[in-house]
């Protein structure tokens, strides 16, 4: 399920019962901001544990403000996204311009 919300992460998560945080790691830059988030929530909550997940190798540089960059301006995000993603895009979206 998808929800918005204000506040801190680690709140939400003791709101819903949620014991792990699942963040996906691209390069070094991430791990550098992830890990600080994850010491600053451990911090405020002991009952939730940050978990990373790597990824894969043909999306390792690729960021949903460059997806969004591309697809706003009007180019197929085809091969730079999985088909379920390039999918879900078109379908909500509809064709390109």
């Amino acid at each position: 399920s998808v929800t918005s919300y204000k506040g801190f992460t680690v709140d939400l998560a003791a709101e819903l019962g949620a014991t792990a945080l699942v963040r996906g790691l691209r390069a070094l830059s991430d791990f550098e901001y992830e890990l600080e988030m994850a010491l600053t929530n451990a911090r405020m909550s002991a009952d939730v544990e940050a978990v990373f997940l790597m990824s894969s190798h043909a999306y390792l540089y690729l960021s949903s403000s460059r997806i969004k960059e591309v697809w706003g301006m009007g180019r197929s995000v085809k091969g730079m996204v999985p088909e379920n993603v390039d999918l879900a895009l078109r379908e909500k979206f509809g064709s390109l311009r």
